[in-house]
């Protein structure tokens, strides 16, 4: 009879819900099952009037939960090793900021047959940027009330987050307003149903939604005051009024299973449950996080982790999307930013642009021919706002030094260089605090897929690009946390110390910078770094005069 024990990690991504068993002691992945969410346009309720709304349905959030669990213990099954009895914790992921509207007793408003096809009733999915005007407003009067809670979140409030979706449900909403009692992260909410604790008088909300995307410090007592939320509406007040001042991180339980939900999931009963954090920071985990290692988790869009210890206190960092304390790690800031599109900009361009009906896989062969500065192009890579640093929503892509002769690989590899720009960007505003990046340690399915994109980073970021062992490293972080909330008494881990040097490694690929490829991309990055700045800071006094011009200089000198 094995002595191992396992640990669940589930990872509600924008498209599916994950589950993954892993052994505790060794970090091998038994079993896998994914669930796709059913519901609207892969996934998401979409409104083709409207391109900044995306919603999701919650009931998909449960289905996935009960079928994605069930997938991954009979894939689990396949080893002789595997015993259900014998998982001891589970642990959850989700996208973030997703808010959902729930009534006094905890249920989303979507299960009432009032507001069953109401799109302002479902979870309001992360890029739904329907709020942007409100996520203005947010940050001009925080700018003059209230300029501490703009300090730890960036310097501007975003869209993206939990009180602008808020704030323009109930500007354009008001009955869907009205009838919740609250609103509900995603990311407390799978952990409070499982444990039963979905009322809102039981619901623990975790800090790493709180603090990243609600504006929580421990600073200021919490929330955002009642005072500055009336300035803002009426009834954000009612909203912060059901909102308690203590939260909870990863390390933590939410609970333990019913014995309702651990007969639907197949699983023991009383296992513990850890309270929820987002992808990102779980992903981190999963990745190995420690104090000097980056984490980037490159996806439709990336998010880069740090953290610092807060024994040694940090400085604020303008334009992160937060600095936490314990949002990835017990003892640690988590710093947290990222880039609004990177995969998704490489899909509209062969799924929208469709040049010469090339997929990925042909446009990288083609790309990957080319060297450095050979195209003669220079693009933006905000198609979808910019996340980090300058957290503007209303910036958009571009594409510098295209001609008659320029080539679909062309395009593609600017575009792909045009990412790992903005990850340079973010990495020099982590140094420029003195938050020293030592190692890079690269998560996701484009990283695993695409050795094109990882050497590019590597030339371009100046760094070694290290491959995370697990391709999923969220459900792997939520599976840590699930065994550290479970403890070393029960077969678990005593910290997340513990759990991740047990569960967490990083393949032996290394992409080293090339020095030749660095040189160009140095002289291209200064470039970049001119257009960023003179299209996204206002008030800048570099002219772009000369941009194209050197393009065309680089291009003739690479081309000989």
């Amino acid at each position: 009879m094995s002595n191992s024990t396992f640990a669940i990690g589930l990872d509600y991504g924008t498209q599916s819900v994950r589950a993954l068993v892993v052994d505790v002691q060794t970090g091998e992945e038994m079993g896998t099952g994914v669930f796709s969410y059913p519901s609207g346009k892969n996934g998401t309720y979409v409104d083709p009037e409207n391109p900044n709304l995306a919603r999701q349905e919650p009931q998909d959030y449960v289905d996935g939960l009960v079928e994605s669990v069930q997938l991954a213990l009979a894939d689990a099954e396949e080893h002789d090793a595997f015993d259900a009895e014998a998982v001891i914790g589970l642990g959850i992921d989700t996208t973030g900021s997703t808010p959902i509207p729930v009534d006094e007793a905890g249920q989303p408003l979507a299960f009432d047959d009032r507001f069953a096809d109401n799109l302002d009733a479902k979870a309001w999915l992360w890029k739904d940027h329907t709020g942007h005007a409100e996520a203005e407003e947010i940050t001009e009067a925080a700018q003059e009330l209230r300029p501490e809670y703009l300090a730890k979140c960036g310097g501007t409030y975003s869209s993206e987050w939990y009180w602008s979706k808020l704030l323009h449900c109930k500007r354009t909403a008001p009955e869907v307003f009205d009838a919740a009692y609250t609103w509900v992260e995603l990311a407390d909410w799978i952990p409070a149903v499982v444990t039963g604790t979905d009322h809102p008088d039981d619901l623990q909300r975790g800090v790493c939604a709180a603090g990243h995307k609600a504006m929580y410090n421990e600073e200021w007592g919490g929330y955002p005051d009642e005072e500055f939320l009336a300035e803002l509406d009426e009834g954000l007040v009612d909203v912060r009024r059901t909102l308690d001042d203590e939260t909870y991180n990863t390390s933590e339980p939410a609970g333990t299973l019913t014995d309702d939900w651990a007969e639907r999931l197949g699983l023991p009963a009383d296992v513990p449950v850890a309270i929820g954090a987002f992808d990102a920071h779980l992903g981190a985990i999963g990745a190995g996080i420690e104090e000097g290692t980056l984490v980037k988790i490159i996806g439709t869009s990336t998010c880069d982790l740090m953290v610092a210890p807060m024994s040694e206190g940090l400085d604020d960092i303008p334009g992160l999307c937060g600095i936490v304390p314990e949002s990835i790690l017990p003892g640690y800031f988590g710093l947290e930013a990222g880039q609004s599109a990177v995969g998704d900009i490489f899909n509209w361009f062969v799924e929208v642009v469709q040049p010469d009906n090339l997929d990925h896989d042909a446009l990288t062969e083609r790309a990957s021919k080319l060297d450095p500065g050979e195209s003669g192009l220079l693009a933006l890579d905000w198609h979808n706002g910019n996340r980090t640093v300058l957290v503007d929503q209303r910036l958009t892509g571009g594409i510098l030094g295209l001609t008659l002769h320029s080539t679909p690989a062309e395009i593609y590899r600017a575009l792909v260089e045009a990412t790992a720009f903005g990850a340079r960007v973010i990495m020099e505003r982590f140094e420029e605090y003195g938050v020293t990046v030592d190692r890079i340690i690269n998560c996701g399915g484009i990283s695993e897929k695409n050795q094109m994109v990882m050497q590019i980073y590597a030339d371009v970021l100046g760094r070694p690009q290290h491959l995370s062992r697990s391709s999923q490293t969220p459900a792997l972080g939520s599976a840590i946390a699930g065994s550290v909330v479970a403890g070393a008494e029960a077969g678990g881990h005593a910290d997340f110390d513990a759990g991740t040097a047990a569960m967490t490694g990083t393949k032996d690929t290394v992409f080293e910078p090339i020095p030749e490829n660095r040189e160009v991309y140095d002289r291209l990055y200064k470039l970049y770094r001119r257009i960023h700045d003179a299209f996204g800071v206002e008030g800048t006094e570099d002219d772009l005069y000369d941009v194209m011009k050197t393009l065309f200089d680089i291009r003739e000198e690479v081309r000989g």
